[in-house]
């Protein structure tokens, strides 16, 4: 009787997906299907099933066509864009270029945005429609990126997104794209179902139904694959790979990733910090992360390959900049910070901290494989050099929310410049946040520097590639001396399927169904 049962799972494991279903586990929460509320990896990949961009993103992070079939630059601050004809909402509504400068408009202002898309749209000064299907973007200035940008922000209908809020997209009801999927029902926190869209203009998908559920812990997601319940899962824990990889009845696909995990401290005051205190519990007297000196220190605690082999089980590089080796813009001035524990106690000594201080990391523990457990082994390397460090790990929903108020004192963040290109880290992560001038949407520490933020306005305003390639490096290389930000580690993107389907993985780590065909 148990070889027969077992006979029975293998079969189910390597068999089709069922009826045209497919079946994703994500290990990355959705907080919300407002494609314009949160710039967040999760919430972008949802979105791309059910709405679509002027351009899109191949799995490795180069421009092609999208809603708009094609582009000219006319100056180095016009634009012009050729949309499709043969588009329908999913309501049955046509497509026009109103529905792209509604977009637009509304992208950048959604309200409690934890982090939103306007650093990817503030160059725009103007954009107008000549007629249905042709579009006119000028810029307040040169834009070598704008392309990449566009990339990053989905184009919803005017007639149902005017006076509709967040909550109206997470109950379905303002949830109307082009894209290749609808949403037929979505439950927060638990799993969004959608139907194919037989009218997509890019032809229909295989899959008529698409299941795309949330599953945080990475043990429950491996065994939802092994026992034949889901089809495809991201964010493989690293310690499953080696025995999923020896099992014939599954494959494993995975690619170098464009996401940088770093950490970095509130710089968004001056005196007492919350989770900061001397070695006898008081609170500190002033803010020591404004010290370039224990910044510094820090980053030199930290032993980098260490964490890359042990924390993510090799599943992981060790990163000294924004971006990997082998990426536009990478720069091979700027190395991986050396381990040096004793230099690191030198310096806080120097910033008068001989004994040096308590705090708490806050990180989450959903976000990306192995995360909490990166947390706690950096802790123990700042412990080690007299920071004593305390983890606390939270859920991604949670930790988003509580980081955009400004909340902890020391922080994991990370970040996946999907353009792939260095300006997206500097403009969204850096920049200093000014929601007036939509700078700095992601810049939740609050860090700010009149002299870098002209840095990467000047980076961005530079048409010449190998110039512009120039000015990202001077932007690279200041941070590496000043730190605003720690970086650690670059990740690799891994998932697991049943055998018998075809997966390509992505270095913008999004999970697709139309990345998904049968065998």
């Amino acid at each position: 009787m148990k070889t027969i049962r077992l006979a029975a799972a293998i079969a189910l494991l390597a068999a089709p997906a069922t009826a045209q279903n497919l079946t994703i586990a994500t290990g990355g929460a959705i907080t919300s299907l407002d494609p314009h509320f949160f710039n967040a990896s999760p919430n972008n990949a949802i979105a791309q099933h059910i709405f679509g961009r002027l351009v899109d993103r191949d799995a490795k992070s180069r421009i092609r066509p999208d809603l708009a079939e094609s582009w000219r630059l006319i100056s180095d601050t016009e634009w012009e864009f050729r949309l499709r004809r043969n588009v329908t909402w999913h309501d049955g509504r046509p497509f026009t270029a109103e529905d792209v400068i509604f977009s637009l408009q509304r992208a950048p202002d959604v309200p409690n945005s934890p982090g939103g898309f306007g650093a990817m749209l503030r160059s725009i000064k103007s954009v107008s429609a000549p007629d249905p299907y042709t579009l006119r973007i000028t810029t307040h200035e040169p834009n070598p990126v704008l392309l990449p940008e566009l990339g990053g922000v989905y184009v919803i209908s005017r007639h149902v997104g005017e006076g509709a809020t967040t909550d109206d997209y997470n109950a379905g009801r303002a949830a109307i794209g082009t894209g290749p999927y609808r949403v037929a029902s979505h439950r927060m926190g638990d799993r969004t179902e959608l139907a194919r869209n037989d009218a997509y203009w890019g032809g229909a998908e295989p899959w008529q139904r698409v299941s795309y559920r949330f599953i945080a812990a990475d043990p429950a997601r491996t065994a939802a694959l092994l026992a034949g319940d889901v089809d495809l899962i991201d964010q493989v824990a690293p310690n499953d790979v080696p025995r999923l990889t020896r099992d014939q009845r599954v494959v494993v696909s995975q690619i170098q990733s464009l996401r940088l995990v770093h950490v970095g401290p509130d710089f968004s005051r001056s005196g007492p910090l919350p989770h900061v205190t001397d070695n006898e519990g008081r609170p500190l007297p002033s803010n020591p992360f404004l010290d370039v000196r224990v910044r510094r220190a820090l980053s030199m605690a930290i032993n980098r390959e260490a964490l890359a082999e042990r924390a993510m089980d090799g599943l992981a590089a060790p990163a000294g900049q924004w971006l990997p080796r082998g990426t536009w813009s990478y720069d091979e001035g700027t190395p991986v910070p050396a381990f040096d524990p004793e230099g690191a106690r030198r310096l806080l000594a120097e910033a008068g901290f001989p004994n040096g201080f308590r705090m708490t990391l806050h990180s989450m523990n959903d976000r990306f494989p192995n995360d909490a457990r990166l947390a706690q082994a950096l802790a123990q390397m700042w412990s080690r050099i007299g920071v004593q460090t305390a983890v606390e790990a939270l859920p991604w929903t949670t930790y988003s929310a509580r980081a955009a108020r400004q909340e902890f004192s020391m922080s994991m963040g990370s970040w996946g410049s999907s353009t792939g290109e260095g300006l997206s880290f500097p403009r969204n992560v850096l920049s200093s946040f000014d929601r007036a001038r939509r700078t700095g949407p992601a810049n939740q520490r609050r860090f700010s520097d009149s002299a870098f933020d002209a840095m990467v306005e000047r980076a961005g305003t530079i048409m010449d590639d190998a110039a512009r390639e120039q000015a990202i490096a001077e932007l690279v290389r200041w941070s590496a001396a000043n730190l605003p930000a720690i970086p650690l580690l670059h990740l690799n993107n891994v998932w697991a399927h049943r055998r018998g389907l075809v997966h390509e993985p992505r270095m913008d780590e999004r999970t697709l169904a139309m990345g998904v065909r049968p065998g």
